[in-house]
C-alpha cells in the first residue's frame, strides 16, 4: 500500500468521484447481437475505473503511486535454517506479501528442498552411506574414514573377528541428522558395504 496517500491513491482527501462510465456501479453492461432477432447481454468490468466505480481527477491523483494505490518495494527477508528441518518443510512469513488497500497482508511462505549428497542419503534422522571394502578388508578387518556433513572425521573399524557380507549394514550411534527443535538428539548413521571381488 502506498504510504504517501496511504491506499486512497489521492493526494487530496475525498477527491474520488463516481465513474461516468459505469455510474459508480464498476461493471458495464454490454449489449451485442448475436443473430437476428437475438441479443445478448453480459456484464463485464468498467475499463475506466478498473471495476472501482471510482475515478480521482488527473490533478488530484498520488504522485507517488499515480492512483494505483500500491507502490512495488523490495524487501530482504532473513531465513533462518534450523538443525534438522526435513524436505518440503515451510517457513512462513506472516504480513509480508502483497497487499491490497483495506485488505490484511497475505504471507510469503518458503519451501525447503534439500539436493541430494554425493556420498550421505537422509531418511529422517538417519544417514545411509555405502561404502566399498576389498575382499581382504572383509575377510581380515577394515579400517576407513568418513568425513561427515560438519566437517568432522570419523575413523570406522571392524570388530575383531567380524566378517563382512555383501550387503551388510554397520550402525554408527549417534551419528545421524539432528531432530528438529531437538538438536542435541540424533539419528544413527547406516553404512552399507560393498565387496569387491578380484577379477
Amino acid at each position: 500500500v502506498c504510504k504517501s496517500c496511504e491506499g486512497s491513491g489521492s493526494n487530496v482527501p475525498g477527491a474520488s468521484t463516481d465513474c461516468k462510465g459505469c455510474n459508480g456501479n464498476g461493471v458495464k453492461l454490454i449489449t451485442r447481437q448475436i443473430a437476428p432477432g437475438m441479443i445478448q447481454q453480459m456484464q463485464a468490468v468498467c475499463p475506466e475505473c478498473k471495476g472501482e466505480g471510482t475515478v480521482i481527477p488527473a490533478g488530484s491523483q498520488c504522485k507517488q503511486c499515480k492512483a494505483q494505490k500500491t507502490v512495488q518495494e523490495k524487501k530482504i527477508l532473513e531465513v533462518q535454517i534450523d538443525k534438522g528441518m526435513k524436505h518440503g518443510q515451510k517457513i512462513s512469513f506472516a504480513g509480508e506479501a502483497d497487499e491490497q488497500p483495506g485488505l490484511p497482508a497475505g504471507d510469503v511462505i518458503i519451501v525447503l528442498q534439500c539436493h541430494p549428497h554425493k556420498k550421505f542419503e537422509r531418511k529422517e534422522a538417519d544417514l545411509v552411506m555405502m561404502q566399498k571394502i576389498t575382499l581382504v578388508e572383509a575377510l581380515c578387518g577394515f579400517q576407513f574414514l568418513v568425513e561427515h556433513l560438519d566437517g568432522r572425521v570419523l575413523c570406522v573399524t571392524s570388530e575383531p573377528g567380524e566378517v563382512v557380507s555383501p550387503g551388510m549394514v554397520k550402525l554408527v550411534p549417534e551419528e545421524g541428522f539432528p531432530t528438529y527443535r531437538r538438536p542435541f538428539d540424533k539419528g544413527n548413521l547406516f553404512i552399507k558395504f560393498d565387496v569387491e571381488f578380484p577379477a
